[in-house]
């Protein structure tokens, strides 16, 4: 049965506004325009939030969980995309990042079209906006031009680095993965994830009476597996069953749990916390190089299971939205920007509708269902896509196919397929049909998988063939030997 997560595990405190709540969940009396704060982190594990009641002995994220309690949980809540890159750029367009050619990380970190616009270019003139932390959709190879960085994509003020997924926490030097303010390059001291915070906090103290959009995109928990050692010797001492890449781990959530704590409480403390619309949410499931914990949840990163791009998503604006509530229909990270549009009263692109949907109607309680399909894939290589449709999941992965129940089965381990193949054949179908709609990968290695090209082998692989096969002969003639030998006394 589907993960039930608990709001009475701790006291529920909502920081509301004064009007009183309409019997829908949304609160009465007009408001301005809201402040938007969207808020990623990175390869965190779904079960690496103790908001999650399979969450590990050693998690804790009171910051997180305060989040989750004082907003709206979304208790299957997915990401367009099982990597990094992919569901950034999903995320900026509002629209499945294969319509651009992004289907992997490299496609998604060498950039798409700059002159496509993006999240920050579709809000009204009057929100001044700010991306802080990792960008990974471009790269800086045309320094000083910089066409994809994010002050050339709309956003008015930065602290960030560009392409690559990882960088390093204690040296922020790096003289091949700068760190930008604004267009220029910088050199800074700090542990990456708090600077990370006092840029954001510093951002909010600047630009408090004006509507604002903070793009707030942290590099924890990714690699390199780098925290203070202090908080890593707490850690080990506190549990001592923990390897220490755990360990580290740990103390890299910590700091950016506190992280998420010091940017709610300025938010708080300068009184326009219940007039800001807040995302929290991860970027794909838990890396398995960084022993992350998706529980209950099958797979990691890079996986079509529900480990690699599940996320736990925390949707906050206590002026308009009540708080302290779960919502379980299937939501996905595509639906943040149509539901900034629908909130703020923007018109949107005119270059064609969204694939993502607001969620203000499943906020307000005016609906129960959302999208009616959910498709995720990394293009021809890879091989492996998946469609979710009501409670069913088909996944792929190359020329396999595994059919799953999501309602009594979450955790994806028993493979349906065989017994139902006319559901397989439909959601075959419904894949085949979106993916004729989406762009060839930036890679141009196309975007269906098909089997390798059998060659002829050459002189030298038959010649390893036939020694491979006689050592395999004489050691199955040596077993037969040893098996009717009889033992010694």
């Amino acid at each position: 049965m589907p993960i039930r997560f608990c709001h009475a595990a701790a006291p529920l405190v909502l920081f509301v506004a004064s009007t009183a709540f309409a019997l829908g969940g949304v609160c009465a009396g007009a408001t301005p325009q809201p402040n938007i704060v969207v808020i990623v982190t990175d390869d965190q594990g779904y079960a690496d939030i103790s908001f999650n009641p399979h969450h590990p002995e050693e998690v804790s994220t009171p910051h997180m969980d305060a989040l989750a309690r004082e907003g709206v949980f979304f208790t299957q809540a997915y990401l367009s995309g099982n990597v990094c890159s992919p569901t950034r750029a999903g995320l900026m367009l509002g629209r499945y990042q294969q319509r651009v050619g992004v289907y992997t990380a490299g496609d998604g970190g060498r950039g798409f079209d700059p002159t496509i616009p993006i999240f920050p270019a579709l809000l009204p003139e009057h929100y001044v906006s700010m991306a802080v932390g990792k960008w990974h959709l471009g790269l800086d190879e045309d320094y000083p031009q910089l066409k994809w960085h994010a002050l050339n994509r709309g956003f008015d003020e930065c602290y960030k680095f560009m392409g690559r997924g990882a960088h390093d926490y204690f040296d922020l030097k790096i003289p091949d993965h700068p760190i930008y303010r604004g267009l220029n390059r910088i050199e800074d001291e700090g542990y990456l994830t708090t600077r990370l915070t006092e840029e954001t906090v510093a951002f909010i103290d600047r630009h408090q009476d004006r509507p604002f959009f903070l793009y707030l995109a942290y590099n924890a928990v990714h690699s390199p597996k780098q925290a203070p050692p202090e908080d890593v010797a707490r850690y080990r001492k506190q549990f001592p069953g923990l390897t220490e890449g755990r360990a580290i781990l740990m103390a890299m959530l910590h700091h950016l749990d506190l992280g998420v704590g010091a940017v709610a409480r300025k938010l708080k403390d300068e009184g326009i916390w219940d007039n800001t619309l807040l995302f929290f949410f991860t970027d794909n499931g838990g890396a398995k190089a960084m022993e992350a914990n998706n529980a209950p949840l099958r797979g990691f990163k890079g996986s079509c299971w529900e480990g690699g791009i599940r996320t736990p998503l925390v949707v906050s604006w206590p002026a308009k939205i009540r708080g302290g509530r779960t919502i379980t229909t299937p939501v996905i990270s595509l639906d943040v920007l149509p539901t900034v549009l629908d909130a703020i009263g923007a018109p949107g692109p005119t270059d064609g509708p969204l694939d993502g949907k607001s969620l203000l109607p499943l906020l307000r309680g005016e609906t129960t269902t959302h999208h009616r399909h959910l498709f995720w894939s990394e293009g021809g290589p890879g091989g492996e896509w998946a469609v979710h449709s009501s409670n069913w999941k088909l996944i792929a992965i190359r020329d396999q196919v595994e059919l799953y129940d999501l309602q009594a089965d979450e955790a994806e381990t028993t493979n349906l397929a065989a017994k139902h193949p006319d559901k397989v054949a439909e959601l075959t179908g419904l894949y085949d049909a979106w993916l004729d709609q989406m762009a060839e990968p930036l890679s141009g290695k196309g975007k269906r998988w098909a089997p390798p090209e059998q060659t002829p082998p050459t002189n030298r692989e038959k010649e390893r063939l036939r020694k491979r096969m006689e050592r395999k002969k004489r050691h199955e003639a040596e077993d037969r030997a040893q098996s009717t030998t009889p033992a010694r006394p």
